[in-house]
């Protein structure tokens, strides 16, 4: 579905945007009844911050915008970012920032709970999520399916409420998907910024490794 969103005139883009995100709120509002007051997730600071790995000074910055329910990101996730990580991320050579745009409401519920888990849970939720996308992404209840999948990462389902009622954790994610979009040009997942290079879409690593290569040494 996110390749034809390109095609879509910028008014009508918003508009679904935001239809999408009311839709969200009202499902998760809809959907949880339970008494959160004991629950514990992370805290706005943490949830709402810049999710990276890797060196802080590492010299070249890769950046990936990715929807936690795109085929496309699952894929480069499962095969091509292990090699890259251990090739350049371990390495100290890149630093690798994953910054959401969720597309549709079980998306953007994944990426929610990801999110409340707090930085050094994370990267693990997001790969955990990936991995399991088939099953929740198309299942009848998804919030349900996506409560399953957060209990075996040691997110109990009282958690998952609580997170999903976190209004100004939507807001943030809101209003980054905003930003990709109107400043950034992002309007279709995976999307990356290698340096000084953009790239749409799923790159094998071959491809991948030849422009990190060459950033790298544009900079050296």
């Amino acid at each position: 579905m996110s390749r034809y969103l390109r095609f879509l005139p910028q008014k009508l883009f918003r508009y679904l945007t935001v239809a999408v995100l009311i839709a969200a709120t009202s499902f998760f509002y809809v959907s949880l009844t339970a008494n959160t007051s004991d629950a514990e997730i992370a805290d706005l600071a943490d949830s709402t911050k810049e999710m990276t790995i890797g060196k802080k000074d590492a010299p070249l910055t890769i950046i990936e915008y990715a929807s936690l329910g795109c085929s496309h990101c699952a894929k480069f996730h499962q095969e091509t970012y292990p090699i890259l990580k251990k090739d350049y991320i371990d390495t100290g050579k890149v630093k690798f920032i994953f910054r959401d745009f969720p597309l549709g409401t079980p998306a953007l519920a994944a990426t929610m709970i990801a999110r409340c888990s707090g930085p050094k849970r994370y990267f693990g939720f997001v790969e955990m999520f990936f991995r399991s996308q088939t099953q929740w992404s198309h299942a009848e209840n998804p919030l349900e399916a996506l409560s399953k999948v957060a209990r075996l990462g040691g997110m109990p389902p009282i958690d998952v409420q609580a997170c999903m009622r976190d209004q100004k954790l939507l807001e943030y994610i809101q209003l980054q998907k905003k930003h990709a979009y109107e400043e950034d040009g992002i309007n279709s997942t995976p999307y990356f910024v290698i340096g000084t290079e953009k790239l749409s879409g799923g790159v094998p690593y071959n491809q991948l490794k030849v422009i990190i290569e060459r950033e790298l040494n544009r900079i050296k």
